[in-house]
């Protein structure tokens, strides 16, 4: 008589495609950042949810990540009722989002790797965008710009630059005060920028720049060689 398939059989192959289900979750997190020295992963989900492709929680503990060249010395994210692309994983295609997931959680980066993080397209690009804001006639376009350092004290910030306009390097420092003015939304005051140790702008207004839609801070503090934050972000497909 041809073997008929037990319940403990069924119950063992739901587990084992749930286990892969799993390890394909955690290798696309793993995935999203180019360097991590730890990483714990925590998911809460039942059989049937994963199997139809529902994530309803899961806990990201990373310590010394690299994530787009932004080094992020602690992280710690949650996220809740995430949808993935449960068909394609079982036949072994990459683990894809289906909707928009908001992540909460906390992010602290050290002086150290924020110095680091100075070459990365995402932080230079929003250096520079504070420089033409500031000073509209030094963009970096037109002067090329070599960011160096950057010191946090309480809520104040100094960053460090070479301008290179025609080969010469002439020193920029910039310095404001940081404040967060609502989740959306950064408030600089302040502001001094000195080239070559002369000040050409001493500054008593306010700075205000948004940070887009998918992102919701509900802290950020700036200590001495450190910066930490506490918010929401949407991750998008």
């Amino acid at each position: 008589m041809p073997e008929q398939n037990s319940p403990t059989k069924g119950v063992n192959k739901i587990r084992i495609i749930t286990n892969v289900l799993k390890t394909a979750l955690k290798l696309w997190l793993r995935a999203q950042v180019s360097q991590v020295s730890q990483l714990e992963v925590d998911i809460k989900a039942s059989d049937s949810q994963l199997l139809s492709g529902c994530v309803p929680w899961v806990a990201i503990f990373a310590d010394h990540a690299v994530y787009q060249g932004l080094h992020i010395t602690q992280i710690k994210l949650a996220a809740e009722n995430i949808q993935i692309n449960i068909g394609q994983v079982l036949k072994g295609q990459p683990l894809q989002l289906l909707h928009i997931v908001p992540v909460v959680g906390d992010l602290i980066i050290e002086e150290k790797d924020l110095n680091a993080s100075l070459s990365s397209e995402l932080l230079s690009a929003a250096l520079n965008d504070l420089l033409v804001k500031l000073l509209p006639e030094y963009c970096p376009k037109s002067k090329p710009i070599i960011w160096q350092k950057m010191s946090l004290d309480n809520q104040q910030i100094t960053l460090n630059a070479i301008l290179s306009p025609t080969g010469e390097h002439i020193p920029l420092e910039i310095s404001f005060s940081l404040k967060l003015l609502s989740g959306q939304e950064l408030q600089l005051s302040q502001i001094r920028v000195a080239q070559n140790a002369i000040a050409i702008l001493e500054s008593s207004d306010s700075y205000n720049f948004h940070l887009g839609s998918d992102v919701d801070l509900q802290e950020l503090t700036v200590i001495p060689g450190q910066l930490a934050c506490r918010g929401q972000v949407n991750v998008n497909p």
